[in-house]
């Protein structure tokens, strides 16, 4: 945005309070992009991260946000946490897409305010259909492993996709609970135990909707099945 600065009386070479406010800005935003501040993994600090020509603020999953190569974040509004970025955020995209899957090397370093100038949200565009990011959903797979060391064996219950983290934590538990002291004896020949992963979503028919069942009660029932 080109704007035409105005001295409306004062003296030569001054500028009134709002352009200054323009020029603070502007040099703010030359001195993120020269100079940006590294990102630490698990630091939980929000991070300006590359969407086409565009930069953007997003907040990392805790706990999802150590992987080398990928970790989980929400886009979220520059001027967030006050109330209008939120109402703003709502008309241009940025609160219903979610957590989504980050790839590190889009990441530029912490985010600074100067950044903001930068954003969709500055110049009062929508964020794109496709911002380039999977969303970061999960699964739990119940497998029955042979217990000779062969690995041999077949997935027993596929759970997913979750939207969170802590859900998926949650269920994990409650299965790796409920397996205890019977996890060499729930299937004849096998050792069964439950492996955290990303979903697959090309494989979505496969897997049992943790949100709609009891996931204690599924893992119940494919033992049973598995033993009919």
């Amino acid at each position: 945005m080109i704007r035409r600065f105005r001295r409306c009386g004062h003296a030569p070479g001054t500028l009134t309070p709002e352009d200054q406010a323009v020029v603070d800005q502007f040099r703010a935003m030359l001195a993120a992009v020269r100079d940006p501040q590294p990102w630490t993994p698990g630091s939980g600090r929000d991070i300006a991260v590359r969407i086409g020509p565009f930069i953007e603020r997003a907040h990392p999953r805790p706990g999802d946000d150590h992987g080398p190569e990928m970790i989980a974040v929400a886009l979220v509004h520059p001027d967030t946490p006050h109330a209008a970025a939120y109402l703003h955020g709502r008309q241009l995209g940025y609160t219903d897409r979610g957590w989504l899957s980050c790839e590190t090397t889009a990441i530029l370093g912490v985010w600074q305010p100067g950044y903001a100038m930068l954003t969709h949200a500055a110049t009062g565009l929508p964020l794109p259909d496709d911002v380039g990011m999977d969303p970061a959903h999960y699964a739990l797979y119940v497998e029955a492993r042979k217990r000779d060391d062969s690995r041999d064996g077949y997935t027993l219950l596929r759970l997913g996709p979750y939207t969170q983290t802590r859900h998926a934590q949650q269920d994990y538990d409650r299965l790796t609970a409920a397996l205890e002291r019977r996890e060499t004896t729930a299937v004849s020949g096998c050792r069964v135990s439950v492996r955290y992963a990303p979903f697959d979503v090309s494989d979505h028919q496969l897997f049992a909707d943790p949100y709609e069942a009891d996931a204690v009660a599924l893992l119940d029932a494919a033992v049973t099945g598995a033993s009919a």
